[in-house]
């Protein structure tokens, strides 16, 4: 009986210093998340922009398709782009679409896209030329 009553003893506290790791080790990767994927607003604000007509001829020309509604050559062409780099600056899911900008030899869909936002996907608030796959954006000036 005393045997069993030490055995309980030490099973719940081996059981609370569990709970206890656990809970430290589940704040501190949350923690670490928050560092490495918040971005405050200045960074999102500072993007460099670009001229429409200064984009690469594929680049004008998907643009000019989008503005047009299409048509897309490939699949994912139109698809929501979720933004998880978080470079743009922070809207509902939905609310951007990515568009693949051709890359001349290459047989797949390249490193080059335009992200546009928007409710209407034809009529996008803003759009973003990328050429290496979502690391850096350009927002795109109209010449108006």
């Amino acid at each position: 009986m005393l045997l069993k009553g030490v055995f309980m003893r030490v099973t719940q506290q081996v059981l609370t210093r569990r709970w206890w790791f656990s809970a430290l080790m589940g704040f501190v990767l949350m923690a670490c998340t928050h560092l490495v994927q918040a971005r405050s607003p200045q960074e999102v604000q500072a993007l460099p922009s670009i001229w429409a007509a200064e984009m690469p001829r594929e680049g004008q020309e998907t643009y000019q398709r989008l503005r047009k509604g299409g048509p897309f050559p490939y699949e994912k062409d139109g698809t929501v782009f979720g933004n998880r780099e978080r470079l743009l600056p922070r809207n509902a899911r939905g609310y951007y679409r990515e568009y693949t900008v051709r890359t001349p030899g290459v047989r797949h869909r390249g490193a080059r896209r335009i992200v546009c936002g928007g409710p209407v996907p034809t009529e996008p608030k803003a759009c973003y030329y990328t050429q290496d796959h979502y690391a850096s954006f350009r927002v795109i000036v109209d010449k108006d």
